[in-house]
């Protein structure tokens, strides 16, 4: 299993993380990618814990997505059912999970202060905190997707459903956008992943 690890964590996370999965009996699965998540967890019928990871994340996202979902099932094992996924105390667990894994050894040091400074009240995902999120992008394999808020007003982009935009205007922190079949205005995040169409 350490094995695996190796080839989806940084090399100094591996021992932890492998030492959390054990503890934990999660049974993880590597999946090919998902497009509305990074990862999930579930608890099965039986009491037998799976958690999901996308292969195509990079090392550091795959690291903090692997923390994030085992922090939910600690946090409902120690807490109860009945909190919310995303509440104080899922906050809590991940903020105490992550903090063995940033420092210098695991991640590079310029993402180290963007990672503490979104670990002191981590979001349901980190793809909401896009300074962040802009800088995990960095390790991504090569990507030829562009962020919303990276692309010129005026231009016409793809999303993975296959649905054709104009980006129009920035709407407080959203882009509003116009899906050129329907006439209809969506709002997107600034960093929504798109693909940037020729002019």
């Amino acid at each position: 299993m350490s094995d695996v690890l190796l080839k989806y964590l940084p090399e100094h996370a591996v021992p932890a993380c492998f030492e959390l999965i054990k503890v934990n009996s999660v049974h993880l699965k590597i999946v090919n990618e998902r497009v509305t998540r990074h990862g999930d967890y579930r608890r099965h019928p039986d009491g037998f814990h799976q958690i999901t990871v996308n292969a195509s994340l990079n090392k550091y996202r795959f690291l903090i997505t692997l923390i994030h979902e085992i922090a939910h099932l600690v946090a409902f094992e120690k807490y109860g059912r009945n909190i919310k996924p995303h509440g104080d105390e899922w906050k809590l667990t991940f903020q105490k999970m992550m903090v063995p894994f940033i420092r210098p050894e695991v991640f590079p040091s310029q993402l180290l202060p963007l990672l503490a400074r979104h670990f002191r009240n981590p979001k349901a995902s980190s793809d909401t905190d896009a300074t962040l999120s802009l800088a995990l992008k960095q390790f991504d394999p090569v990507n030829d997707k562009n962020y919303i808020f990276e692309i010129p007003y005026g231009s016409t982009f793809r999303i993975h459903n296959g649905k054709i935009f104009k980006k129009i205007a920035l709407r407080t922190k959203r882009y509003e956008c116009i899906e050129l079949q329907t006439g209809r205005i969506y709002l997107f995040n600034p960093n929504a992943e798109v693909e940037l169409l020729p002019s």
